[in-house]
């Protein structure tokens, strides 16, 4: 029998590594990570107890780059999703929509990743991670973006904020709410990705099964330099807000010089 060749060896670690980090997620979000141990993780894997260290440093190593593989697989089954799309600001509603609804859905594992990132070993690029950080550039880049390098760590700080903030135990915030306020700073049109039922006001989780039709040329208008604070290329969706007081105003105008004349 003749020997394999390096590029199916490298294709066996690839897939044993794999069934690895999707046995962590599965465990870490049934089981807690306390009671998770690299033993049942390989045993769920099933691969030698030996493999998993082998790939991996420890078991907080391990996790961060199974949440981040999580997350970099999810993001990209929303990018691939129908309707098909290369407009950038589509591209960044869907990457927040994505994240929101895995904090929504994993709040258990979500929980532990966030807790694991402040934890001595700090935030870990491990080549998961990195997957990850490309579709997050992309869409930023996509969006409109001049200042690539700049903007994309303030998503990702916003989106690591957001998520703490859904998962926080005992005061979670309604994660339409969070996605209100990220889609505000970044200029999009509340129509773009998979909005909530119910509009920015409501309390329940993103939903993932209806198709944006609207506000896409809203968000197209948003490709323009932002005002000073937010990233370059974005407008911030305060803006768009300005005619609507304007208008008000008028119309409070008219009604006293309506009153005054009678």
């Amino acid at each position: 029998m003749s020997p394999r060749s390096p590029a199916v060896n490298e294709e066996m670690r690839r897939r044993s590594r794999d069934r690895l980090l999707q046995a962590a997620v599965e465990l870490v979000g049934e089981r807690g990570y306390e009671a998770t141990t690299l033993a049942a993780i390989a045993d769920r894997a099933g691969s030698a107890r030996g493999l998993v260290s082998y790939y991996f440093p420890g078991k907080r190593q391990l996790l961060q780059s199974a949440v981040h593989r999580l997350m970099h697989r999810t993001l990209e089954a929303a990018f691939c999703r129908e309707p098909r799309t290369e407009d950038g600001h589509e591209l960044l509603a869907r990457s927040i929509d994505a994240v929101l609804q895995l904090a929504v859905e994993r709040p258990v594992l979500m929980r532990t990743h966030m807790s694991g990132v402040l934890q001595a070993e700090g935030f870990i690029q491990c080549p998961e991670q990195q997957r990850l950080a490309s579709l997050l550039r992309l869409a930023v880049e996509r969006s409109g973006s001049r200042q690539v390098d700049t903007d994309y760590p303030v998503l990702r700080a916003l989106l690591m904020g957001a998520v703490f903030a859904i998962v926080l135990p005992g005061a979670p915030m309604p994660p339409a709410r969070l996605r209100a306020e990220l889609f505000q700073r970044f200029g999009l049109a509340w129509e773009l990705g998979v909005p909530p039922v119910g509009g920015p006001g409501a309390p329940g989780p993103v939903e993932r099964d209806a198709a944006p039709e609207a506000g896409r040329e809203t968000g197209r208008e948003t490709n323009r330099p932002g005002p000073q604070g937010a990233p370059a290329g974005l407008r911030s969706g305060r803006d768009r807000r300005t005619p609507v007081r304007h208008r008000t105003d008028q119309s409070s105008s008219s009604s006293s010089s309506s009153s005054s004349s009678k």
